[in-house]
């Protein structure tokens, strides 16, 4: 079998732009990779240092317990009243999800994997990993005859990078084309919880959306940026009870179990809304330093009413912008690593210190011009 050919990891491509915006005498705002800086809850940290004896191993398809919080979080959290327990598989992360999952449908050469124009650069390689076929597309309209026999296909709402919401219209548009050519529809909704200039963010479970019925779709979500559980990997997929033992039956084999100790983590977290309230405040207060101060320094942000990114412009190429910005000690990720229609564009990330994101209005003074 052939190595498969992968594109380069995006974030070495921005290494000496890092190095410079560390120099910045003040030191760097680093607003690129959004990882989470603020500490993971008391309460959380508690239920995984209690589950500690860990000796016996974990059950891949996770414990019923946690697979009915899960059940009951999209109750209570995403407008989704009837998801089956058995319709719930925590993962490693959901980047592990998203990678492989092309692979664990089945997918392979000749099956075509649809992806947004503008997304995380991980539903390409996932498609190219299972040696099935990436297709960047925004609508049903542009995958003619001629686009190959479409097996998967991703959505992302609230979108990474652009903080796009889809509404219940396009995405139940979304569901019946889907079902209509026999394609499962996998939506990715791990930045449901920090919605700002919107109502909500529904969810592809949603009964006003499914009409009904997860037969054919699957949820994606990580705890990772609302309850700051980057490191514990702690996420699922929920929907279609079918797809689900599927995605089990090859997993049991392939060994992606997730740890006890971070299903009980994760059971917990999901029962508490506190903490998740806290943090929305947290990046709520930041979003509104950093967006006054992009729009002093003459940047336009585009969609972003959702999600932990301001999608950020000046109409010119991003790395010209991302080394006006490295001058003046700031990091952010150029659009060109989410596709070729986000060139001009910036993916500013909230996620900084207090004390890092006060800094951006100082910094960004008199770049416009």
């Amino acid at each position: 079998m052939a190595a498969v050919k992968l594109p380069d990891f995006p974030w070495d491509t921005i290494a000496a732009y890092k190095q410079q915006a560390s120099e910045h005498p003040g030191g760097i705002v680093d607003l690129s990779v959004g990882t989470p800086v603020d500490p993971t809850p008391a309460l959380i940290q508690q239920a995984l240092a209690s589950a500690a004896d860990a000796h016996g191993y974990p059950q891949t398809w996770g414990t019923a317990p946690l697979r009915e919080a899960v059940a009951a979080w999209y109750a209570r959290r995403r407008g989704v009243p009837a998801l089956d327990p058995d319709g719930v598989l925590p993962t490693v992360g959901s980047k592990e999800l998203v990678a492989w999952l092309p692979a664990l449908l089945g997918l392979g050469s000749g099956d075509v994997v649809v992806h947004p124009r503008v997304a995380y650069p991980t539903y390409d390689v996932g498609a190219r990993l299972a040696g099935a076929t990436p297709v960047p597309a925004d609508s049903t309209v542009s995958l003619g005859p001629g686009t190959g026999r479409v097996r998967l296909v991703w959505i992302n709402s609230p979108a990474n990078p652009t903080g796009k919401v889809l509404g219940v219209e396009h995405l139940r548009k979304m569901v019946r084309w889907a079902r209509s050519i026999g394609a499962v529809l996998a939506s990715d909704e791990c930045y449901a919880e920090l919605v700002w200039d919107v109502d909500r963010a529904p969810s592809i479970l949603d009964p006003e959306v499914c009409e009904g019925s997860h037969e054919g779709l699957l949820s994606v979500y990580s705890l990772s940026k609302q309850s700051n559980l980057a490191g514990y990997r702690a996420s699922f997929v929920a929907g279609d009870p079918a797809l689900v033992r599927q995605l089990l039956e090859v997993r049991k084999h392939a060994g992606m179990i997730v740890p006890w100790p971070v299903q009980e983590a994760l059971r917990v977290a999901l029962g508490d809304d506190g903490h998740v309230a806290e943090q929305r405040a947290r990046y709520a207060a930041r979003r509104t330093i950093a967006r006054k101060a992009l729009e002093s320094a003459g940047f336009r942000i585009d969609h972003s009413e959702a999600g932990l990114y301001l999608w950020s412009t000046r109409d010119e190429p991003a790395l010209d912008t991302v080394a006006a910005l490295a001058a003046r000690g700031v990091l952010v990720a150029p659009g060109s690593f989410y596709g070729t229609a986000g060139q001009q564009h910036v993916r500013v990330a909230l996620t900084a210190t207090d004390e890092r994101i006060a800094q951006l209005p100082e910094r960004l003074a008199g770049l416009q011009g």
